[in-house]
């Protein structure tokens, strides 16, 4: 039996949605490219043992980890954001594009911590427990995260509000 039996069918149908939380991770195309390459490489070196359990929870552990070593060796910098425009000219663009960029600018003004679990509850639409075990952190560090997180970017970037409600106030 070949050892990486169902690895292509794998990437194929998981390689979209794994690049777009390595861009949510990030905030650059370049870097989430290669944080997916990185992934998958270690993905595929452990592909016998992951084919018939969790490889996608695997890769996102896989992206969490080597992003926050990326920037413990300083190989991966924060870049400041412009200011936000409070009424961009909804002439000039869809207001889907303008909501896209002020996620993206308000993702940015995050610690990468808080960014990553942001990225696994409310994109990935993991449970807290799950996003605590992607990330190899307790339950309380999920919820304190995602509270501060989202007051972060209520903050930044109020025209979001709609957004960044707490948890519970969604279930309401």
């Amino acid at each position: 039996m070949d050892p990486y039996d169902g690895f292509d069918e794998f990437v194929v149908a998981r390689r979209a949605a794994l690049s777009r939380t390595a861009y949510l991770l990030t905030g650059d195309h370049h870097l989430a490219q290669d944080l997916l390459q990185v992934a998958l490489s270690r993905v595929a070196t452990h592909w016998r043992r992951l084919r018939d359990g969790a490889p996608d929870a695997y890769a996102r552990r896989i992206m969490v980890n080597e992003l926050t070593s990326w920037r413990r060796r300083r190989r991966y910098h924060e870049r400041p954001v412009d200011v936000v425009d409070d009424e961009p000219d909804p002439g000039d663009l869809s207001q889907a594009v303008v909501r896209r960029v002020l996620v993206g600018r308000a993702m940015a003004r995050l610690t990468p911590k808080q960014r990553a679990v942001l990225v696994l509850r409310f994109y990935e639409d993991l449970s807290e427990a799950a996003t605590a075990e992607a990330l190899g952190c307790s339950l309380g560090t999920v919820k304190s995260q995602t509270h501060q997180a989202l007051a972060r970017i209520r903050a930044v970037a109020p025209e979001l509000a709609d957004l960044v409600r707490e948890p519970q106030e969604v279930r309401a």
